[in-house]
């Protein structure tokens, strides 16, 4: 492979990750709920447990208001390392007050790693998609919702379609 070829293939890498990183910043614009109660919690947790009953995902699944957690569940399938994972996504999300997956996607955009550039120790933190925060309008990042089981895009986009779907709860019971 020539020089030339392998500098296209970096600027078309670089252009990927930060399509990424632009896609993953305007899931988050746009999954700022109104609100977040303990009743929230639970319709959130129902839903992810619900679509991963459906889709027989084995995965464990969080959800948090500060240190305080709401909902927890572990279907058939996951493990204690999912729980592990749970706790190691979100604190990056508790750290960066974004996902976890953008976190790392912002790390790969810059030609790196989370683990290599981030400084801190992986055994506590890992930006693997999968742990999303809880945005309040008005409020800001308040919590955070992880799922841990499957490939961490899957992960990730388990939480995105369970928070679309309880922000279109929302708007339908509103009017």
């Amino acid at each position: 492979m020539s020089d030339r070829e392998v500098s296209s293939r970096d600027v078309s890498d670089r252009d990927a990750s930060d399509r990424e990183v632009r896609e993953l910043e305007a899931q988050e614009a746009r999954l700022v709920l109104p609100r977040f109660t303990y009743e929230d919690a639970w319709t959130l947790g129902g839903l992810l447990v619900g679509m991963a009953r459906e889709r027989g995902a084995p995965v464990a699944v969080d959800i948090r208001r500060g240190p305080q957690q709401l909902f927890h569940c572990a279907l058939p399938g996951s493990s204690a390392d999912n729980d592990a994972w749970i706790d190691r996504k979100r604190r990056v999300v508790e750290r960066y007050g974004v996902s976890s997956f953008l976190v790392g996607a912002r790390f790969r955009a810059k030609g790196t790693t989370f683990e290599a550039s981030s400084r801190l120790d992986p055994d506590r933190y890992a930006a693997h998609g999968g742990a999303f925060p809880v945005a309040v309008e008005g409020a800001g990042v308040i919590g955070s919702v992880t799922v841990s089981g499957l490939p961490q895009a899957e992960d990730h986009a388990m939480v995105v379609e369970a928070l679309e779907r309880l922000l279109s709860s929302y708007a339908s019971a509103d009017g």
